[in-house]
């Protein structure tokens, strides 16, 4: 029986390992053979951080679900049975996040008139001063335009009292697509494209790292996905602001959009869609972004463990709590131990390393602490690994893709 073996073009390989792939390029990759995609993205992402992957050990706090938006894919936002937390009950969520050994706060809410400027800073101040060590992952480039407005500041003075006051890392949510066809449907009453755009690299500016993030499988073609995903490169290349992209996928259950959907026939993406996705963005992004995340809470545990062979490296957070994916439907659960995620790492032939926000290396510490790696060696744990960006004649793979 005669096989036919197809291999990708040398001049598309040739331009991934560059960091200069283009849209046609990426069109080209995701309409031929999906192994020979994975084998791609698995190849640049050893280049770009070796076998490490990571996961970092966090709790969500949601300081609210009120909220005045009317995106059409939330299945958070509620007017009955609303609350916002006092400063004690996120204190007390603090230690307990703390006692059970994480290293990230990630805060999250909906923007309503009750949250301006000094709502956060209050929250932030607090939380500095009980848990200096705790790195605070918060709010959404939506969240900072509101609050600025309700506090008539820019947003440029928000965001530089927000870090004064200890903010480390500002989420990259509320990107969905990166269109403003696509934003009027699902979310008519949030940011425009260019005002998201505005505000991600005012934040790098004023030396705030931020993730970047991508909800997809819903309205939108798979032009306007890529077309988002070289936003954030174009980004990347003026800031060098990301830390990380998180492919989210849509979950269509109690909400709006979802329900449309469904009553259509249309479910939301398949798992091989997901792969797809995530390795085309390592792709795109090599040279540019190193963490590509699987994010479990969506994809479930299984299929992320595979995404470890198709260009992620990251998986994460434990998300102690996680209840914006929980009211969507989702079904994978709140939380994963630090113990599975090392156990799924290793089972994927991988090193696990335990992180931060900003992707430093961190040990765990009994009893349930954890602790910055020292300098030097978490130089030299991860100075090999940095040597492989640097590759010339001698580290170039061939470019035929051997499945």
């Amino acid at each position: 029986m005669r096989t036919t073996q197809m291999t990708i073009p040398d001049a598309v390989i040739e331009r991934a390992y560059e960091g200069k792939c283009t849209k046609e390029d990426a069109l080209l990759l995701l309409n031929g053979s999906p192994f020979e995609l994975f084998k791609l993205a698995d190849e640049l992402r050893a280049l770009a951080v070796g076998d490490l992957v990571s996961y970092v050990v966090n709790r969500n706090i949601y300081i609210t679900n009120k909220c005045v938006g009317n995106c059409g894919f939330c299945a958070y936002r509620t007017n009955k049975n609303s609350y916002i937390l006092s400063l004690d009950e996120i204190l007390e969520k603090a230690e307990e996040a703390q006692k059970a050994g994480a290293v990230e706060l990630c805060i999250q809410g909906g923007y309503t008139p009750e949250a301006d400027i000094e709502f956060y800073l209050e929250i932030l101040e607090a939380l500095k001063a009980e848990f200096p060590e705790l790195c605070i992952h918060a709010f959404s480039p939506m969240e900072v335009n509101y609050a600025a407005e309700l506090s008539e500041m820019s947003v440029k003075e928000a965001l530089e009292k927000l870090k004064k006051s200890g903010l480390d890392s500002l989420t990259g949510t509320s990107a969905e697509i990166l269109s403003d066809r696509v934003r009027k449907i699902i979310c008519p009453s949030k940011l425009s494209t260019q005002q998201w755009i505005n505000t991600i690299k005012m934040a790098h500016k004023v030396g705030l790292s931020t993730n970047a993030t991508i909800m997809y499988g819903h309205i939108e073609t798979l032009e306007e996905r890529l077309d988002h995903i070289f936003s954030i490169r174009e980004i990347q290349e003026e800031t060098g602001g990301f830390s990380e992209f998180i492919p989210m996928s849509f979950l269509p259950y109690n909400n709006k959009i979802g329900e449309e959907m469904l009553a259509s026939g249309k479910f939301s993406s398949t798992g091989l869609e997901d792969l797809q996705l995530l390795a085309i963005s390592r792709i795109i992004l090599h040279t540019h972004v190193d963490n590509i995340q699987a994010t479990w809470v969506k994809l479930g545990k299984k299929l992320a463990h595979v995404a470890l062979s198709c260009g992620a490296n990251d998986l994460g957070g434990t998300l102690t709590e996680d209840q914006i994916s929980s009211a969507a439907g989702g079904s994978n659960g709140e939380f994963v131990s630090p113990q599975e995620f090392e156990w799924m790492i290793k089972k994927a032939g991988k090193i696990p390393m335990q992180r931060d926000t900003l992707y430093r290396a961190v040990k765990a510490r009994s009893p349930g602490r954890a602790e910055r790696l020292p300098e030097k060696m978490e130089e030299k744990n991860r100075s090999e690994i940095w040597e492989k960006k640097k590759w010339g004649t001698g580290n170039k793979r061939s470019s035929k893709i051997q499945l």
